[in-house]
């Protein structure tokens, strides 16, 4: 069962005199990649095919995922009234596509699955904590916020999941640790950058994933605070099975948060370099 619905988004409340437009295309790439939550389904009941309780939990979650898409699409269409969610979404879904004939995992085990949609859950309800806090815009504050809550409650979702099966596959720490570092850099693969592409450049500009990727992280990274990163840490360590809390996820955090800083300086730089596209 859905937490809220889009008619519970108080539409009216829009403010264009409040928007940062920063915000706009980052809101468009988000809409596409929640959007495909219906595809994501398909490939985790195919994995989990013997485990009703887990695919029944996915269906609720893919409603979910769909509707953040939606409202995030719906917004945009406000912020933006020239640009066409649907359309958008439509050419994203013709050009990216996940493995939908799966039928075994691609991280090796349903563990190892599970721990992976934990990264993408801590990475996503991060996200929009930070967006939400950034935005003056009282609408896109409030959806930033509704997502950010559904997505902490897909992390556990997972999680206990994963508990669930780790139990069974038992599969140790340093794997474990593996399969999160591989999924936490798999943030800068052909999907958010294909979806940027999408969302931000005309039909007729060819797809570059460097370009997107330089595009979309010099813009997103800028609206992290530390506190987002360090919550983030606990996520990450909880779902592998390391103290969330104590020295070593506080070193970890400010590792990352200096490494953050320094891709965005890096992604900044190659932007700037690069010649403009014609909108």
């Amino acid at each position: 069962m859905k937490h809220w619905r889009i008619e519970d988004v108080a539409w009216e409340r829009f403010a264009a005199g409040r928007l940062d437009r920063a915000l706009i295309p980052l809101v468009k790439a988000a809409a596409m990649v929640e959007r495909n939550g219906t595809d994501y389904a398909i490939y985790l009941n195919n994995v989990f095919r013997d485990d009703p309780e887990f695919g029944r939990a996915v269906d609720y979650w893919s409603l979910e995922e769909v509707q953040h898409g939606d409202a995030l699409g719906r917004w945009a269409m406000l912020a933006d009234p020239e640009w066409d969610y649907l359309a958008a979404f439509a050419r994203f879904r013709a050009g990216y596509h996940i493995p939908l004939d799966a039928a075994t995992s691609v991280r090796g085990s349903r563990t190892g699955e599970l721990i992976a949609r934990c990264m993408v859950e801590t990475g996503t309800s991060s996200y929009y904590s930070a967006l939400g806090e950034a935005t003056e815009e009282p609408v896109l504050k409030q959806i930033c916020r509704l997502i950010a809550a559904d997505e902490f409650r897909h992390f556990k979702l997972f999680y206990d999941h994963m508990r669930r099966w780790l139990a069974r596959e038992r599969i140790g720490l340093p794997r474990r640790l593996r399969i999160a570092a591989g999924r936490i850099g798999e943030s800068e693969d052909d999907e958010l950058a294909y979806a940027w592409h999408c969302a931000n450049e005309a039909a007729g500009v060819a797809y570059n994933r460097t370009r997107c990727t330089g595009a979309y992280m010099s813009r997103a990274m800028a609206f992290y605070r530390f506190r987002h990163i360090e919550r983030g840490m606990g996520m990450v360590f909880k779902a592998v099975g390391l103290p969330p809390r104590g020295w070593l996820s506080g070193v970890s955090a400010r590792l990352a948060w200096h490494l953050m800083q320094r891709r965005r300086r890096r992604f900044e730089r190659r932007e700037a370099a690069a010649p403009a596209l014609a909108a």
